[in-house]
C-alpha cells in the first residue's frame, strides 16, 4: 500500500509540474498550441518507450468499446484548460478546482457502478476544496 501512496504523490508532483511547464509555455505561444507540443513530445516519448520495451499494442487492444478512447480527446482539453488557467488563477487555485473536479466525477461514477462509498464523507472533501479556494481568493 506504501508503494502506491508514492506512485500517487510522484504523479501527483508530476502533474502539478507538467501544468507549470505548459502554463508557461502557454504564455509564449497559446494554450492550443502548448497543448499540441504536450502531446507531440509525449506520443515521442510513449513511442520509444514502447518500442524499447515492447508490447506497445497489446492485442486486446481492438476488443476494447469504442468509447473508450475518448480518454485521448478528453486529455487535449484538460491540457489545453491547464495551460490557460494556470497563469490566470495560479496554481494552488487551478489545482484545487481540478481536484474538487475529479472529486465531483469520481463520486459520479462510484454511484453509476455501484462501488462502496460514504457520500457524506466525499461530499465533505468537495466543499473542503472548495473551502480552501475561496480562503486563497480572500487573501488577494
Amino acid at each position: 500500500m506504501t508503494l502506491f501512496i508514492t506512485y500517487a504523490i510522484v504523479a501527483g508532483l508530476l502533474i502539478g509540474l507538467s501544468r507549470q511547464l505548459n502554463g508557461r509555455l502557454a504564455l509564449s505561444t497559446t494554450p492550443l498550441i502548448a497543448s499540441f507540443f504536450n502531446h507531440i513530445v509525449g506520443f515521442v516519448f510513449l513511442t520509444m518507450l514502447g518500442l524499447a520495451l515492447g508490447n506497445l499494442i497489446l492485442p486486446g487492444a481492438a476488443d476494447a468499446p469504442w468509447w473508450v478512447y475518448f480518454g485521448g480527446p478528453i486529455g487535449v482539453i484538460f491540457v489545453t484548460a491547464g495551460s490557460w488557467l494556470i497563469p490566470r488563477i495560479g496554481a494552488v487555485n487551478s489545482a484545487l478546482l481540478v481536484i474538487g473536479g475529479q472529486m465531483v466525477s469520481g463520486v459520479i461514477f462510484d454511484l453509476v457502478r455501484g462501488a462502496p462509498m460514504t457520500f457524506w464523507a466525499s461530499a465533505l472533501g468537495v466543499t473542503l476544496i472548495l473551502a480552501g479556494v475561496a480562503l486563497t481568493q480572500r487573501s488577494k
